[in-house]
């Protein structure tokens, strides 16, 4: 979907969203009151000067409107693979933007996520993932990890997790799949703004995606090995 489609139908009552290098940033009108909106666009890889623009936007929201909820719009092909970035430490950089929306949250902000584009690896890691509840347009595109760089890493072969792809969700890209997990709450088609503004008004009561997972059947035990470990049985 087109960005300005998308605005218009999130925030059907106005928004003022300026968008800098592929770095959405503003303000929006709900049936609420005003969200803070922050993002990405034009699958944009994300770099340490974008991580500070948004870091700095969310402080901003913060400090000016504490519990004014903040609206993540992800559109991203990921980290920016540049040795300039690297050299100055983007993880470092993705660790504040992430501190930021920590920090945020226990403010009293709502943080809501909808990925209506790309979502691939650091640049979906260090500020969409870490809202409170996430969800996804149905023709988005979500992956942590290309199968071939997961083949490189684990040292297994190829063909071996493309055959695991096939029945376990864990090893397989694409949103459904995600739903699967638990990682992405639910699917948003129809009425976006009906869709946002119910997400806003949902509890955010705790991580519940590996239980989510479970229900749904694309990670089994997760949550069994998580409360394992919480009570020292493992």
């Amino acid at each position: 979907m087109p960005l300005k489609t998308l605005l218009d139908a999130l925030f059907p009552r106005g928004h003022a969203i300026a968008v800098n290098d592929s770095v959405l940033t503003g303000t929006a009108s709900t049936d609420d009151g005003e969200v803070t909106v922050i993002g990405t666009t034009d699958r944009i890889e994300v770099g340490v000067d974008h991580a500070l623009v948004l870091a700095d936007a969310v402080l901003a929201s913060t400090a000016a409107h504490p519990q004014r909820p903040i609206v993540m719009l992800v559109d991203t092909a990921g980290q920016r693979l540049a040795r300039r970035d690297e050299l100055l430490g983007i993880n470092g950089y993705f660790a504040h933007l992430a501190q930021t929306l920590d920090l945020a949250r226990r403010r009293g902000a709502r943080l809501v996520t909808l990925v209506y584009g790309e979502s691939v690896s650091g640049g979906f890691l260090s500020f969409g993932l870490m809202a409170d509840h996430i969800h996804a347009l149905p023709d988005a595109q979500v992956r942590v990890m290309d199968l071939r760089a997961m083949a490189r890493v684990t040292k297994q072969p190829l063909e071996k997790l493309q055959a695991l792809s096939l029945t376990s969700p864990v090893f397989a890209p694409g949103v459904e799949n995600y739903v699967a997990m638990g990682a992405v709450q639910s699917l948003w088609e129809g009425d976006l703004a009906r869709h946002l503004l119910e997400a806003l008004h949902a509890p955010a009561d705790g991580d519940h995606r590996a239980a989510l997972g479970a229900e749904r059947g694309g990670r089994r035990l997760a949550a069994q090995v998580a409360a394992a470990v919480s009570q020292g049985n493992a």
